[in-house]
């Protein structure tokens, strides 16, 4: 199975891609997790390697950090098929969408990362793509423009969102199988960390896995991310063995709390407490206060606080949970007196 990616990256981020894909799995055997959707797909694909023909177009949809792209790779690898790697902000027009298609070969898989993004005129093009493996191309412009179609490869396309609402209902439903990615438990993230440390060389004991499994927020990328600062903080002040003692410590310092909550979450959950009263307050309002933007606060900081109960979406806006005022140690019967919203965000 070949790999190429066609997005651009930069110099400084090509070391770090490069550990991020060393810790990605790449069967079924070593993905932890997600047992449902990978029971789904291996049938998927199973059946299609019966038939011969390539596997159905597979949109993969949740928070993110819970192994989209991972689960693109598997099933190209498993399939045994070439997989071509893009993102929907990359594809800005209908030719570059078109330039990618023809250079397909049969059983080839395109991945489109954030597939939310593409422009409508784009999603169009991809329409008769992806049902009837054509490509319809315009030549000139005016009452002399003509109308080209033609014939594409068998082909698979796995879309990855973390939006599916923001897709155009016509793209949707040409995807013959969609699955939700769920937060992972903590017997999942702690396999991750063990396996992830293996494969980087890092001595790690089983409290020390459990600590930041803890504060992982029940996401494989963020696992990954705590692991190798923790690391960095074992090899500086320590010998390079990661033990209960210096995970403490380095997640101390990296002010992550026992729920996996950053200072960012708990500024969140604070200016709904201080300066709305607990909400409910809507999100517009909140992307303010956090210079933020909205689509941030919904696709980062909400899933995770609405996963552990601290947050609630109402229609009238955002409102916090009693959990939360314990967690923050807040009184939630007591009335704050509202002082500027500057001063409270300190």
């Amino acid at each position: 199975m070949a790999v190429e990616r066609i997005v651009n990256t930069t110099n400084e981020d090509q070391e770090e891609q490069r550990l991020e894909n060393s810790l990605r799995p790449k069967d079924f055997t070593n993905y932890i997790g997600q047992e449902r959707l990978k029971k789904n797909i291996k049938l998927a694909i199973e059946a299609a390697k019966k038939r011969k023909e390539p596997v159905d177009h597979v949109l993969l949809y949740g928070p993110p950090g819970l192994g989209k792209t991972t689960m693109a790779s598997v099933i190209a690898h498993e399939m045994g098929a070439n997989i071509r790697i893009t993102s929907g902000p990359a594809v800005g027009r209908a030719a570059d969408l078109a330039s990618l298609l023809t250079n397909l070969q049969d059983g080839d898989i395109l991945f489109i990362d954030e597939i939310h993004r593409l422009s409508r005129s784009v999603e169009e093009v991809l329409y008769s793509a992806m049902e009837d493996y054509k490509l319809d191309i315009i030549l000139g412009k005016g009452p002399s423009a003509k109308s080209l179609r033609l014939d594409l490869p068998k082909f698979t396309i796995i879309g990855a969102t973390t939006r599916t609402g923001a897709l155009a209902a016509p793209l949707r439903d040409r995807f013959g199988i969609m699955h939700r990615l769920e937060f992972y438990n903590l017997s999942e993230i702690e396999k991750i960390i063990n396996r992830s440390a293996k494969i980087l060389g890092i001595s790690i004991d089983s409290g020390a896995t459990e600590n930041i499994a803890k504060r992982a927020r029940l996401t494989p990328r963020v696992a990954n991310r705590l692991l190798k600062r923790v690391r960095d903080y074992a090899d500086v002040n320590g010998d390079g063995i990661i033990d209960m003692n210096i995970s403490e410590k380095a997640l101390e310092l990296l002010e992550i709390d026992n729920l996996g909550l950053d200072p960012a979450d708990r500024q969140l959950i604070e200016a709904i407490i201080v300066n709305h009263k607990g909400g409910p307050v809507g999100v517009e309002t909140l992307a303010a206060l956090m210079a933020e933007e909205r689509s941030t606060i919904e696709d980062f900081y909400e899933p995770y606080l609405m996963q552990i109960g601290f947050l609630e979406r109402t229609p009238r806006g955002r409102k916090v949970t009693h959990k939360a005022y314990k967690h923050l140690k807040h009184d939630p019967n007591k009335q704050l007196k509202i002082s500027s919203p500057q001063s409270n965000l300190l």
